[in-house]
């Protein structure tokens, strides 16, 4: 039987040209973007639904002024 182990790399760090970062911290920056994201899409839908009741309300008949029209 053959066994095969792997060595996890010691080098798990994200080499760019000025500086390293660990790809841990880039994994926990990219999760803090999207749930912000997500958030950010429920808000907006919540404010654009609301937006769209209160224009409603502006244009239902029962809000509008009566006129008087002259009798010919």
């Amino acid at each position: 039987m053959l066994s095969v182990t792997q060595n996890p790399s010691s080098n798990s760090d994200l080499n760019l040209i000025l500086f390293s970062m660990p790809q841990s911290c880039l994994l926990q920056m990219a999760t803090a973007s999207m749930l912000l994201l997500v958030v950010a899409d429920q808000a907006t839908g919540k404010t654009l639904r609301a937006v769209g009741e209160a224009s409603q309300e502006v244009f239902r008949g029962d809000r509008l002024p009566i006129l008087d029209f002259p009798a010919e």
